[in-house]
């Protein structure tokens, strides 16, 4: 009853955190009437999470779009500021944006409770896990600096399609006639994530994102989130096995820091923390990882 208790309590923080989140970072309300994109002061700040930047609600820019952006501009001025915010927000937090700070990463988790055969995680989820880094490589870095265009919000983006084109073209009848086999593709794409989500948790999360990817690189180091206390872990991993993500030990680079391993430990080993440079057990879990 206690484990059942504080699983339900760490999961209600992050739905508030998530949905607080999500409107903090649409808070625009009279873009979804007016068809436009909110061009104000604070749209050159990056939000933490991933959040279409043409969202008529949008009041922060997307960081993956921001960072694109600016490799195709690379050459002319190099994208220091977005570069460097991203890094910021990666040591800090690592993956738990991911857990409590992206919308997409809400609507995903909504798709998923639709009630249909799911997918549990295997060896071919872990190995799928890695196609997120192909694509940072590939559409988020490569293809903005050779062709200049940003590769994944012009072609794969679902978060700029249901949260900037769908809202636009319904209230602002002068772009429909513009859409063409781009828009038809990128409908398509989210249609096909959108599936693959009610199937397997957090499908596109953990396959296909790559600001995720970017995140995971600094999970392991992050100054705050999910830690485990090695004074009173058995290693059972009872956490592990119950992960719906494709870790291999909490806080490793899959880990999402949602914190439901917090109400399944036997031994209430783990918990949210900052790292500290004086912790012992930390600087272990650390290099182990």
């Amino acid at each position: 009853m206690v484990t059942d208790l504080k699983k339900w309590f760490v999961l209600s923080k992050r739905r508030y955190t998530q949905l607080v989140a999500a409107v903090l970072y649409n808070c625009n309300i009279t873009g979804f009437f007016k068809g436009e994109i909110y061009k104000g002061p604070v749209k050159g700040i990056c939000a933490p999470g991933l959040n279409c930047y043409s969202c008529p609600g949008a009041v922060l820019s997307c960081p993956l779009g921001s960072l694109q952006s600016g490799l195709v501009s690379a050459k002319y001025k190099f994208p220091f500021y977005v570069l460097g915010t991203l890094i910021l927000f990666g040591l800090l937090f690592g993956r738990f944006i991911c857990g409590f700070l992206c919308p997409f990463g809400l609507f995903q988790e909504l798709i998923y409770k639709i009630p249909v055969p799911k997918l549990k995680k295997s060896r071919f989820t872990r190995i799928l896990s890695y196609l997120k880094y192909i694509i940072l490589m590939g559409f988020v870095i490569i293809i903005p600096i050779v062709r200049f265009e940003p590769g994944f919000c012009k072609y794969i983006c679902p978060a700029g399609t249901a949260g900037g084109a769908f809202p636009l073209i319904a209230v602002n009848e002068k772009l429909r006639p513009l859409l063409g086999f781009l828009f038809s593709w990128k409908v398509f794409v989210f249609a096909l994530i959108l599936l693959i989500c009610m199937f397997c948790f957090r499908a596109f999360c953990r396959f296909l994102c790559p600001l995720g990817a970017l995140y995971s690189l600094f999970n392991p180091i992050s100054f705050f989130g999910i830690k485990v206390d090695h004074t009173k872990c058995n290693g059972c991993g009872t956490c592990t096995r119950n992960c719906k993500m494709d870790v291999k030990k909490v806080c490793d680079r899959e880990c999402v820091q949602c914190g439901e391993c917090i109400g399944k430990c036997p031994k209430g080993a783990i918990g949210y923390g900052a790292f500290s440079i004086d912790s012992r057990e930390n600087k272990n879990d650390l290099k182990g990882q």
